[in-house]
């Protein structure tokens, strides 16, 4: 009698099928960069000031500390982007409340309006993709990028959770 188990098809971790996938991530990220880097140019700002404004802009108040574990880079590197975005007012920096010491950052208004504008076309292109891919496509996206974090990274997101459907009351109707 043959075996009608239904067999995951193991050909998606051929080596053709993963250099393809590093190769889409590679042109995804070209994609998803290229017009937030045009944008910072004009400004004389990169990609790690983008991404300082992003965390900052998602974090209001989170501290110096917090943002070098968030985006893994020395104090070096960060003490460069971040006094420049200070210098040029689109970062304000305060105290902390119970430790003086502790430096919390947030967006200036000039600061979220330049990460409003960086974010707009991402986010375009994240929902155009996920429309043409739909539900079940995005759900599997969202795994493979949590596989690919490392383990404490991967907790900064929690379970997906679907929400109702616009209307829906919970319970028996």
């Amino acid at each position: 009698m043959a075996d009608v188990t239904t067999r995951i098809n193991p050909l998606f971790l051929r080596d053709e099928e993963l250099r393809q996938g590093i190769e889409l991530l590679y042109f995804a990220y070209r994609e998803f960069t290229n017009e937030p880097d045009e944008m910072l140019s004009q400004q004389g700002l990169g990609r790690a000031h983008h991404r300082v404004i992003y965390f900052v802009g998602r974090q209001p108040g989170i501290s110096v500390s917090d943002l070098l574990s968030t985006l893994r880079i020395t104090k070096q590197s960060l003490s460069r982007v971040l006094s420049q975005l200070l210098k040029e007012d689109f970062i304000h920096q305060r105290p902390g409340l119970r430790d003086r010491r502790q430096r919390l950052l947030e967006l200036s208004p000039k600061g979220v309006e330049l990460e409003r504008q960086l974010t707009e076309n991402q986010r375009k292109l994240l929902a155009r993709a996920y429309r043409e891919a739909g539900a079940e496509a995005v759900e599997g996206f969202r795994k493979v990028m949590l596989n690919i974090m490392n383990e404490d990274d991967r907790g900064r997101f929690p379970a997906q959770t679907t929400p109702p459907l616009p209307g829906w009351r919970g319970g028996a109707s």
